[in-house]
């Protein structure tokens, strides 16, 4: 369980900083990568908490 939150916990730290480490290079793709990345952990902790209550 501790596995299924630290991994996606930490790609999503690893990408949020490669998106604005990079965001000069990536230009005008900052905005939807950020706005992907929200909507990914979003969902990835509604499922958590959703198998919480089961």
């Amino acid at each position: 369980m501790i596995r299924n939150i630290w991994i996606p916990l930490l790609l999503t730290l690893v990408a949020a900083w490669g998106i604005f480490h990079f965001k000069d290079w990536l230009g005008p793709l900052v905005l939807p990568l950020y706005i992907v990345l929200v909507i990914f952990v979003t969902l990835k902790f509604y499922r958590l908490m959703e198998k919480d209550d089961n």
